[in-house]
């Protein structure tokens, strides 16, 4: 397989038009062109869908991985031999936008020192980043699936806690006899993949699902939580304040759901991968919850979320 075939598959998967890579390899869209329909042809099988973008078939992923990966040592073996230096490797990573925003920030500040390397973040939910890697998309990812993508090794980071909160404000309006009104106080949901509110809700007595508001993004959801728009799971790790000063309450104190986090990367005897590997690793310890947390405490409930 032609490395600068290769290239090309990952130009156009990245770029989503044979246009766009062209820009990027200097090289005409024809030759672009000619250049997967020659991968194409030494594989027999089509890798491209050719669509707006273009996506990678099943053939497609696998080769993509591998091009990937061969990038990788291509720039590793360059600067080791003095020729590559200034160039630096894209290490493409998938994280949900909970972890982004809270413990996995360190991996940024030492991401920050170098100059070999440019990280590209694929902001995920954590339950479906595995297909990322699946699909070549991504050398490592943040994820709650356990086992091990084919071609990758997972390790357990930790557990990452979410607590139902809401303002003092909206649990007197909607205080019932019993305790809270889960029926018809305002609830958050992050997207449709989001499914930590309706696991704590599936315990409950309902007569009715709740009004339900989708605001998706990290920081966005808690400043709706704390403008009193629903209530909602939050990160243990991203509620700094805001239960000390009483701006937000937890509505019930027992209730929590444990989500375990994994890494799962390539592989690969990479230099740059290993040292993301051991910068995601340092990250977790000491800010996630050691362990399966979701299975020590035995009645938590694992949830999925959050993707921008």
């Amino acid at each position: 397989m032609n490395l600068e075939h290769l290239k090309a598959l990952v130009a156009v998967i990245d770029e989503g038009t044979f246009e766009a890579a062209a820009d990027l390899l200097r090289i005409t869209p024809s030759a672009v062109s000619q250049r997967i329909k020659a991968l194409e042809a030494s594989v027999g099988q089509v890798l491209v869908r050719r669509r707006l973008p273009c996506s990678a078939t099943d053939a497609g992923a696998l080769l993509l991985r591998m091009a990937r990966q061969v990038q990788v040592l291509e720039a590793e073996t360059s600067a080791a031999l003095g020729s590559g230096s200034a160039a630096r490797a894209h290490l493409p990573v998938a994280v949900n936008a909970d972890s982004l925003a809270t413990w996995f920030v360190p991996v940024l500040h030492q991401a920050a020192e170098w100059e070999d390397s440019a990280l590209d973040l694929r902001v995920e939910d954590q339950g479906y980043s595995s297909q990322l890697l699946r699909e070549g998309e991504v050398m490592g990812a943040v994820t709650s699936d356990p086992i091990p993508v084919s071609g990758c090794k997972a390790e357990l980071l930790g557990s990452m806690r979410y607590i139902p909160v809401a303002t003092p404000a909206l649990r007197r309006r909607f205080s019932a006899s019993g305790g809270v009104d889960w029926a018809a106080m305002p609830v958050l949901k992050f997207n449709t993949k989001d499914n930590l509110q309706q696991q704590l809700l599936t315990g409950k007595p309902l007569r009715q699902s709740p009004p339900t508001h989708t605001v998706p993004s990290s920081q966005g959801f808690l400043a709706a939580v704390k403008a009193g728009l629903g209530w909602g799971m939050i990160p243990e790790l991203q509620l700094t304040d805001e239960l000390e000063s009483g701006a937000l309450v937890r509505l019930e104190d027992a209730e929590h759901q444990d989500v375990a986090l994994y890494w799962q990367a390539w592989t690969l005897d990479s230099d740059r991968l290993n040292r993301m590997t051991a910068a995601v690793r340092a990250a977790a310890k000491g800010r996630l919850l050691p362990g399966d947390a979701a299975e020590a405490n035995g009645p938590s409930r694992a949830g999925y979320r959050r993707q921008k």
